[in-house]
């Protein structure tokens, strides 16, 4: 196992920000543009690591924090060696700090409540009051064990205004200091091994609070840079020019990592023509299972890719009736396992019967689809 970790540029496009990285991990090397499946409960779902694998997918964010923390517990993640260990994953592994979930939970009634110290909130079966602070979620990061951990920060909500932003902004940075003492005194898992600490850039949909977190985050010198706040990934629009608010600042050597995009394949396109490295989004296998599949094709146009098909959006609804005897794979040339040996008849019959096995074709469809959009950038930007 490696014990180190490094963030290389491999290539920029010859016009445009796009760029290829290399991550060097414990675990293993990562070629950007990637897509990152996640596994919030500790398991991307309806895939095991070889299908991840067979994706080409070499990078996930893999046990949140929050989540975790309440189940299964951290003795149980510990004993189990960590959580690559824990879910037979032996390659690369994110994982997050929980603050998304704080801001959830903060939205949903007053489950949680969030002061200068953290977020304090009740163990939803045993009833036991937990506190998550910086320090405790860099705690709880070094039992997980991934590869990359995040600094505790808190999410800015899109509803609030500025003042809002400008609360959620100073508790981030606040945090972020906390959240970086804690690493430094021992920047390693608890298995032995060098974490890598990405800070989050946030301040909503405003530019001069954007430049200002990013200035804050660039001066700490971290091993990357996250972009994250409620806008990202959400809306589309925004999450492209709040990218390029920031990105003259950003240096080429920090890995970019946008927070919560991967809605569609187009909105991978969107960010890593922007200059961004990785993403991730529940939404290729939560739409999945609900019977919405990814279908198009990349094409060139004017010197930008696009992910391009003949339906008004880029999926098709696999419970209707249309589907029920073709015999068609839900793309045609796709290289997946389940377009290679599926029908549509027979995922739409799957779907149908409420089939456990139509999870897992479908999931396995849609983040080859995903991770394929990824490969193609590479090949974009390399030929550029």
């Amino acid at each position: 196992m490696l014990n180190i970790f490094t963030s290389e540029l491999i290539k920029k496009h010859s016009t445009l920000p796009a760029r290829i990285m290399k991550i060097t991990t414990p675990h293993g090397e990562v070629t950007t543009p990637t897509f990152m499946p996640v596994g919030t409960h500790a398991v991307v779902n309806y895939m095991t690591p070889y299908d991840l694998l067979q994706t080409q997918s070499h990078l996930i964010l893999g046990g949140n924090t929050y989540h975790m923390l309440i189940k299964p517990g951290l003795e149980v993640i510990e004993k189990a060696g960590g959580m690559h260990r824990f879910m037979g994953w032996k390659n690369a592994m994110l994982t997050d700090s929980g603050g998304f979930q704080v801001l959830s939970l903060a939205q949903k009634g007053g489950l949680c409540k969030v002061d200068a110290q953290g977020a304090h909130f009740k163990h939803p079966t045993t009833g036991q009051a937990v506190h998550l602070t910086p320090a405790s979620s860099i705690h709880t990061q070094k039992v997980i064990g991934a590869d990359i951990i995040m600094a505790f920060d808190e999410c800015t909500p899109e509803t609030g205004g500025r003042e809002a932003a400008l609360a959620a902004l100073k508790r981030t940075h606040d945090w972020l200091h906390q959240s970086k003492e804690a690493h430094e005194k021992n920047p390693r898992s608890v298995y032995g091994y060098k974490q890598a600490l990405f800070g989050i850039i946030q301040g909503g949909s405003f530019p001069d609070l954007r430049e200002e977190s990013t200035k804050v985050i660039l001066d700490l010198n971290l091993d990357g840079i996250g972009i994250g706040g409620e806008v990202i990934g959400f809306d589309m629009a925004k999450t492209v020019e709040i990218l390029q608010w920031i990105r003259p600042a950003l240096p080429d050597n920090k890995i970019r990592y946008t927070m919560g995009v991967g809605l569609n394949p187009q909105d991978l396109i969107d960010v890593v023509t922007e200059g961004v490295d990785i993403f991730d989004c529940v939404a290729p296998t939560r739409n999945a299972r609900h019977g919405s599949l990814y279908h198009g094709y990349i094409l060139e146009k004017n010197g930008r890719l696009i992910f391009e098909n003949n339906n008004e959006v880029p999926h098709i609804l696999i419970k209707k009736s249309i589907y029920a005897k073709d015999e068609n794979p839900i793309l045609k040339n796709c290289e997946c396992y389940t377009c290679k040996n599926f029908s549509r008849a027979y995922l739409h019959y799957l779907f149908k019967e409420h089939k456990l096995g139509y999870a897992h074709l479908a999931c396995i469809h849609n983040i080859h689809v995903m991770q394929n959009v990824c490969l193609r950038l590479q090949q974009w930007i390399k030929e550029s």
